[in-house]
C-alpha cells in the first residue's frame, strides 16, 4: 500500500532568495518542534556550479495517538524512544540555471510508516527572461519561485512478521498460490478485525493528513524567513532565528533540556524553567 500527494505554489521572491532561505528556515516560529540541524556533506561542482548538502535534523515528532491506538502494547517501547526522530534531507541547487531539488525522508519508525519528500524549485521563465534573480537579497515584486511538493506515504506495518511466518510455511511444505495469510491463526481482541493491509491503510491515511498540515507549516516558515531577508538582510535573519530559539529552548524549559541533552522529559514530569540564555552557535 502506498499514497501519493502534490502540491504546488508559488514564492513571491527571486530563486537565490527562496534557495537561501532554504538551509536557513530553521529555528522559525512554525518549526519549533525542529531540536537541531547538522550538515554531514557538502560538495561544489566547480564544471557544474552546482552545490549538494546532505544534512540531518531531529525532531520532536511522536507518533500520532490515532495510530498508536492500533499498534500492540508495546511495540513503540517507552515514550521516551518515540519523543524524536531523525530526518535524511539532500539537496541539489544551481543557483545559476535557477532550480533545486531536495529530498527528506524519515529514518526512525520506517517499519510504521516511512514519508519520503522531494521538492523541485524552479525559477519563473518570466523572472529568467527578464534577467532578474541574481541578488540574494533585494527583493521585487516581478521575480517569483515555483515549486512542488510530492510525498509517497508508504506503512510497512506487519509485513515482517508476514513474512517469517511464510518462510516458516514454506520450509515446511506449503504449496504455492495457497495464501499463507488466511492459513495464520485466527487473530484475538482488537485485531481480530483487522487485516495488516486494513492496518497499513490506516496508517498512512493518519500519515498523510499529519503530512498536509506539515507542509501549510513549511510555508509559512519559510515566508517569515523570506521576509526577515527582504526587510532586514542576512542579519534579520540571523536575529530572528535567534530569536526563535530563545523562545523554543529558554521559555520551554523541557525542551531546552531535548536540545541540549537530547532527552525528553518524562510523560507527567513538572517543568523546569530556567532563566539562562544559551550560549550562541
Amino acid at each position: 500500500m502506498v499514497k501519493f500527494y502534490e502540491n504546488s505554489f508559488t514564492y513571491d521572491f527571486s530563486f537565490p532568495a527562496v534557495s537561501l532561505a532554504y538551509f536557513l528556515r530553521y529555528p522559525n516560529p512554525y518549526a519549533k518542534h525542529v531540536l537541531s540541524t547538522d550538515v554531514i556533506d557538502r560538495q561544489f561542482d566547480p564544471d557544474t556550479q552546482r552545490l549538494s548538502t546532505t544534512r540531518l535534523h531531529l525532531k520532536r515528532s511522536k507518533i500520532p495517538p490515532a495510530i498508536l491506538k492500533i499498534m500492540p502494547k508495546g511495540f513503540l517501547g517507552s515514550t521516551k524512544d518515540a519523543g524524536q526522530s531523525w530526518i535524511l534531507e539532500k539537496s541539489v541547487v544551481d543557483v545559476r540555471e535557477g532550480w533545486m531539488e531536495t529530498e527528506s525522508r524519515n529514518l526512525e519508525w520506517t517499519g510504521v510508516l516511512s514519508v519520503i519528500e522531494k521538492q523541485s524549485y524552479r525559477r519563473t521563465e518570466e523572472s529568467a527572461s527578464k534577467g532578474i534573480g541574481s541578488d540574494l537579497v533585494e527583493h521585487s515584486k516581478d521575480e517569483t519561485t515555483e515549486v512542488t511538493s510530492t510525498f509517497t506515504v508508504l506503512s510497512r506495518f506487519g509485513q515482517a512478521k508476514l513474512r517469517g511466518t511464510r518462510q516458516k510455511t514454506d520450509r515446511g511444505g506449503s504449496k504455492s498460490g495457497i495464501n499463507e495469510e488466511d492459513d495464520l491463526p485466527p487473530k484475538k481482541g482488537f485485531f481480530s478485525s483487522w487485516s495488516t493491509s486494513s492496518l497499513q491503510r490506516t496508517i498512512e491515511a493518519v500519515g498523510l493528513r499529519r503530512t498536509r498540515e506539515a507542509l501549510a507549516k513549511s510555508k509559512d516558515g519559510m515566508n517569515v524567513v523570506l521576509e526577515r531577508l527582504r526587510q532586514g538582510g542576512l542579519v534579520g535573519v540571523l536575529d530572528g532565528m535567534r530569536h526563535d530559539r530563545d523562545t523554543a529552548f529558554v521559555r520551554e524549559g523541557p525542551w531546552k533540556r531535548v536540545w541540549q541533552q537530547g532527552i525528553e522529559p518524562e510523560d507527567g514530569a513538572e517543568p523546569q524553567y530556567h532563566n539562562e540564555i544559551l550560549p550562541d552557535e
